[in-house]
């Protein structure tokens, strides 16, 4: 091709912003490049393309470096890929900008030197959070301007198939994945337009793997985090976070209690900044506190305020530890070592632990240990029995046990807590939480020496346990069962044992169901797949299929008489075989909180040929009786 010039042009376009079009137009691509102070390259294999088209950069950076726009970027969350899966989560997010030169030359002609990054993992950024004052539920978290997570506790970027892997769509899920509650988006509408705002509404976590609900009330407090594409939103539980308690005490009393073995503090908070100075890395969260308060290392940077609150709430906490001495000293309290673990939790993340038994006798090895999450201080969460105790009544225990222990391991535990408070009302704040663990044969033997005592006392129960024509299961407020005569069904469900008595149940309101939804879920799905050589065949299979059609039409042409059922088929045999996939989708799913206004209630469910009259006692525990009368034929 060949430039078109102007005066190459017909008369009557020598002028004209159309004629200019047509000009440009009928340009070759090599001289509108020139033109337009660009360039022209030509690709002839795929090894040209990273080394011609990346020049491109050159030319379109020239606006950007000539008014020297520092337009800095960030990505969304990712995974580190240079740590394994299993090596844990570490997700991480990228910021970016262009680098110019200042020189008046390179700046005039638009010279971009190149780009400079980093990589900042996002639990860096929790760090600025402090969690002790988000109280027992809250949490941060933050949103890029697509509503996509960047950091979430609920996020979960990982699914099991014989060892951990990344789930496809982990970058993208949205923020109206996790805070479903919002049907109209109001929360993540705001955020997403980089509002600064309050919003309020009733929301249901799950915890335990999703098999039990907290149902709450949260307040969520979100603003724009400048300079960057995020939005950073808090959420409290109401009566949660709002009230604080202060105390004082002197540094010695405070260094005195910390300096006990049976201590431990949270070593995903933030207490110190131990990363400022390599010579502090190796320090764990206590040790650089005690440092700290000797003033042992000038450079520590500690949070004061925190720190005044972990030694108010060691010394008031050491009593316990001479009463926990006490009970291992009386042999008689604990003969059986039944009970094996004490502990204790408070809220600025201050740990006390007791054995009663040898550490290597204990049933649960892992329990309060670094890799059993659920159950210890993190900077996503408080732990486990921590939160299930701040929802009971003030003075009431919550009990739990792992899900379907009677076929796994017939040695198991039970775990009891239990919250303190400063008053005997909701609206005090929850200080501390406390319980044991115990074995599981322990706890139900308990229970049935009591349910016998209960019958012997006249008028105190009126249907006893030992009865042969009575049922009785021990279940806790989610509806699992602790306590069954068939032990198979411990752990269990106990709609899945008794459908009819928990649908009665749920009737009478000592249960309520509430339904939950997971859209971060992973589901098995079937998929058909040919067996790998005989895909190699297809291309004969549907030749030899032709070549007997032809011959079939010919002889039946010839002889007109049907030879069709000889030579064919109306099916083609192909090994195929049966493939189990896991895909993201989402799920639909109950959960059953028991309701405690409703102490005692009865009923009768009828049954083919019998009558089941129901007795259920809610306290700490839901007592279910069953005693089952056959009619007379």
């Amino acid at each position: 091709s060949a430039l078109i010039s102007p005066w190459q042009l017909p008369n009557d376009c020598q002028e004209g912003m159309a004629c200019a079009r047509l000009a440009v137009a009928l340009l070759p691509v090599t001289k509108l490049g020139s033109l337009l102070a660009g360039f022209f390259t030509q690709i002839s294999t795929l090894a040209d393309v990273q080394e011609n088209v990346m020049e491109y950069l050159h030319v379109l950076s020239r606006p950007k470096v000539i008014d020297q726009e520092h337009d800095v970027v960030w990505t969304e969350a990712y995974i580190d890929s240079t740590l394994a899966d299993d090596q844990g989560l570490v997700l991480m997010t990228t910021v970016a900008m262009p680098v110019f030169s200042k020189q008046n030359e390179t700046r005039s002609k638009g010279i971009l030197l190149g780009v400079v990054g980093t990589d900042v993992p996002v639990k860096e950024l929790l760090k600025t959070i402090p969690k002790y004052k988000l109280g027992i539920h809250g949490y941060a978290f933050a949103i890029t301007n697509n509503g996509y997570i960047l950091t979430h506790p609920e996020l979960r970027p990982l699914y099991e198939e014989g060892k951990k892997r990344r789930k496809p769509n982990y970058s993208s899920v949205d923020l109206s994945e996790v805070e479903w509650e919002d049907r109209d988006d109001v929360l993540r509408n705001a955020m997403v337009n980089r509002k600064t705002g309050k919003f309020s509404m009733e929301v249901k976590k799950t915890v335990d793997k999703g098999k039990r609900v907290l149902v709450m009330t949260n307040d969520y407090y979100y603003t724009d985090i400048k300079g960057t594409p995020f939005s950073l939103g808090v959420a409290l539980s109401r009566g949660h976070g709002k009230y604080f308690f202060r105390g004082n005490v002197t540094i010695e009393e405070g260094l005195h209690d910390l300096e006990h073995p049976d201590v431990s503090l949270a070593d995903e908070w933030s207490y110190c900044n131990t990363d400022l100075h390599p010579e502090h890395r190796h320090l764990s969260q206590l040790e650089a506190i005690k440092l700290y308060l000797k003033g042992k290392e000038p450079l520590l940077q500690c949070d004061k305020e925190l720190i005044q609150e972990v030694l108010f709430d060691a010394v008031v906490s050491a009593p316990i530890e001479a009463y926990w001495t006490s009970l291992a000293l009386n042999k008689s309290e604990n003969a059986d070592k039944g009970v094996e673990v004490a502990f204790l939790g408070t809220r600025t993340g201050l740990s006390r632990i007791n054995l009663f038994v040898g550490a290597e006798q204990l049933t649960n090895q892992d329990f309060l240990k670094a890799g059993d999450k659920e159950n210890i201080f993190n900077a996503d969460h408080f732990p486990l029995w921590y939160r299930r105790a701040a929802e009971q009544i003030p003075g009431s225990f919550v009990y739990s046990i792992p899900f379907s222990t009677g076929i796994v391991n017939k040695s198991n535990v039970v775990t009891a807590s239990t919250s303190i408070q400063l008053l005997d009302e909701r609206k005090s704040p929850v200080v501390a939480a406390v319980g044991i663990q115990m074995k599981l044969e322990f706890f139900q033997r308990k229970f049935w020496t009591a349910s016998r005592q209960c019958a012997s006392l006249d008028g105190k129960c009126s249907i006893s346990c030992d009865d042969e024509t009575v049922n009785c299961y021990l279940i806790d407020n989610n509806g699992f069962i602790l306590v069954s005569e068939d032990y198979t069904q411990t752990g269990d469900f106990f709609g899945e044992v008794e459908g009819a008595v928990m649908n009665k149940l749920l009737t009478m309101g000592s249960f309520k169901r509430i339904t939950l939804y997971d859209y971060q879920a992973m589901c098995r799905a079937n998929k058909d797949s040919s067996d790998g050589a005989s895909g190699l065949l297809d291309p004969y299979n549907a030749f030899l299929a032709a070549v007997k059609w032809i011959m079939t039409e010919l002889v039946l042409f010839l002889v007109e008489f049907n030879l069709c059922s000889w030579w064919h088929s109306d099916m083609t045999a192909k090994a195929q075989k049966l493939k189990q996939t896991l895909e993201p989708c989402d799920t639909e799913y109950p959960a059953f909180v028991s309701e405690r206004t409703i102490k005692e209630t009865s009923g009768n469910i009828a049954c083919e040929d019998c009558s089941n009259l129901l007795i259920s006692t809610n306290y700490d525990m839901v007592l279910i009786k069953i005693a089952v009368s056959y009619r007379l034929i």
